[in-house]
């Protein structure tokens, strides 16, 4: 187990006890603009000579993602950059829009002939991108790899969970039997990226990366991936779809938030998404971009660990000595860190407006919210008396991992947290790292309380019960996210009979009786829902998405 890591040397400026915003003290916003314009300036200086949009091809298309693709494998981790770069790249038998609403693709019709039996009809004609043609075959392959990818920090397997056998009819025609009526099979089946048979069998997750087994049968081509820098892509003028209008799509990686406005200033990407917070009000003003917009499917969470029972170095008395027994396990110590928490504060302070305070993972309206759970409210004063309730009148001490490149304001948001958390008497140091640190320790249960951030793909509850909360359980295919080992029956059961229920309304009043669960045990600490944010040069024309996904095939010259 590593050592806790020094705290972070500083905090944010309305974080002290003097502008502390539970406090009711503003922050200093000018300082943080102030702030904030000297990194651009300096980030302007340090753009590296690269051409202009003007001096581009008119059907070249460059992006700037905030964080890097990690791999070309669509099937080897479930993380947001992989999944929007594998959309390019791969076809699935199900697409999602913008608005999380599916629609046939490589399936141009699907449906169900009973409760337990599915039948998709393929798409004719549609050829692989080294010409070969698609078949029945390659999704049965693909189906069979999906579970078995060799050390996947977090997969896809759970979303092929039901599926008893696949029966191959024709080339273009499949039955897909399920273990128990599954209403939600096209949903899943949108996350699922087709790879063929004859380019990927004995193929490893590297062969992906160096284009070798790369071969999809969507609107681009792989025509090179730089780890850690940039992936560069091809049109594929034989795609079933219609003709996209760029030529090459550059996507580049800009993790630095001042860098990745400066890059769009400067005009040497087109579109950029995750704005900082601190630059939108400031772009939107700008005369030369446009800035997009739309609520979030991705929730920010804290997630205590729940793998031990016992000791935890990274959780100790005030004298430094690991506590004996996990205090996470107890609903009042959980109750209490959520209820030191002044989310409305987080909301305007550290997010500058663009996020909502929530209790549970899914933006209003969405297929499951439900409105009668509210965020939990800011009283430090119950926090004590339940801290001292569950045996801790002094508190404890804890370390609290973020990653600092990953999400919006993500170490940001931690920090004032860990503040919150000190003034109850859970003295929080926090561990700030690159994201590509975060995942290796995160899978290997390393936390003792961290950070998290998952976008429900799906638009619907069960994503993230499946990911993120259900037992984590190689067999049964549920949990492949569940980096913190949390297990619930409850939490369980219903999950599999809301999965099971064919009628819309009932199946998503079991997804609301979970949010009502969920927010009465708190057993991850609920933060904030996101808004997603993009801006682009002017004369092209977005179209936003709520899985926050950014991909060339949502932008048109305008």
């Amino acid at each position: 187990m590593p050592k806790p890591r020094r705290p972070l040397p500083t905090a944010p400026a309305w974080a002290g006890s003097a502008a502390a915003p539970w406090q009711g003290t503003r922050p200093r916003a000018a300082d943080r603009r102030r702030r904030a314009a000297l990194a651009l300036a300096a980030a302007l200086l340090a753009l590296p000579a690269l051409p202009a949009a003007a001096q581009r091809s008119p059907d070249a298309l460059v992006l700037g993602y905030a964080a890097a693709v990690t791999t070309i494998d669509p099937h080897y981790h479930n993380l947001g950059p992989n999944n929007a770069m594998g959309q390019h790249i791969f076809d699935r038998l199900v697409e999602r829009d913008g608005r999380a609403r599916p629609h046939p693709s490589l399936a141009e019709s699907y449906r169900a002939l009973s409760d337990t039996v599915w039948e998709f009809k393929l798409r004719r004609g549609v050829t692989w991108h080294d010409g070969r043609p698609f078949t029945a075959d390659d999704v049965v392959f693909t189906f069979a790899r999906v579970p078995e990818v060799p050390n996947s920090p977090g997969g896809f397997g759970g979303f092929l969970r039901a599926i008893e056998r696949t029966e191959v009819v024709d080339a273009h025609t499949l039955r897909i039997h399920t273990r128990q009526p599954h209403p939600l099979l096209p949903l899943d089946l949108a996350s699922v990226s087709i790879i063929a048979r004859h380019a990927a069998e004995g193929a490893q997750t590297e062969d992906y990366n160096t284009g070798k087994a790369a071969i999809g049968t969507g609107p681009y081509r792989l025509a090179a991936y730089r780890s850690g820098d940039r992936v560069e892509l091809a049109r594929n003028d034989a795609w079933w779809g219609p003709r996209e209008p760029w030529s090459r799509v550059t996507v580049r990686f800009l993790l630095n938030d001042g860098a990745r406005t400066a890059a769009l200033l400067a005009g040497d990407v087109d579109l950029i998404e995750q704005i900082p917070t601190t630059d939108i009000a400031r772009l939107k003003r700008d005369p030369k971009v446009v800035v997009t917009e739309i609520p979030s499917l991705r929730t920010v969470f804290l997630s205590p660990d729940y793998s031990r029972t016992g000791a935890n170095p990274l959780v100790t008395d005030n004298a430094g000595t690991p506590l004996p027994r996990n205090p996470f396990l107890d609903v009042r110590v959980r109750k209490a860190l959520s209820m030191a928490i002044n989310r409305d504060a987080l909301v305007e302070r550290a997010m500058d407006g663009a996020a909502e305070a929530t209790a549970q993972w899914l933006p209003r309206g969405a297929f499951g919210f439900n409105p009668d759970a509210k965020p939990t409210g800011f009283d430090p004063d119950g926090a004590r008396r339940l801290l001292a309730e569950a045996g801790f009148p002094e508190g404890f001490r804890l370390t609290l991992a973020t990653p600092n490149d990953r999400w919006p304001n993500d170490a940001r948001l931690s920090q004032a947290v860990a503040q919150m958390w000190t003034r109850i008497g859970v003295r929080t140091q926090v561990d700030a790292m690159p994201f590509t640190a975060f995942v290796p320790r995160r899978s290997r249960q390393e936390h003792a309380m961290q950070l998290g951030a998952w976008g429900s793909s799906t638009g619907e509850a069960s994503n993230y019960l499946l990911a993120i909360v259900s037992t984590f359980d190689r067999q049964r295919l549920t949990g492949a996210s569940n980096m913190t080992r949390h297990s619930d029956p409850v939490i369980d059961d219903l999950l599999q009979r809301g999965a099971a229920t064919m009628d819309d309304e009932q199946r998503e009043a079991i997804w609301r009786e979970a949010v009502a669960y969920y927010a009465k045990q708190e057993p991850m600490i609920q933060l904030l829902q996101y808004v997603n944010t993009w801006a682009h040069r002017r004369g092209l024309a977005h179209d936003p998405r709520m899985d926050e996904r950014t991909l060339a095939l949502g932008v048109r010259p305008k």
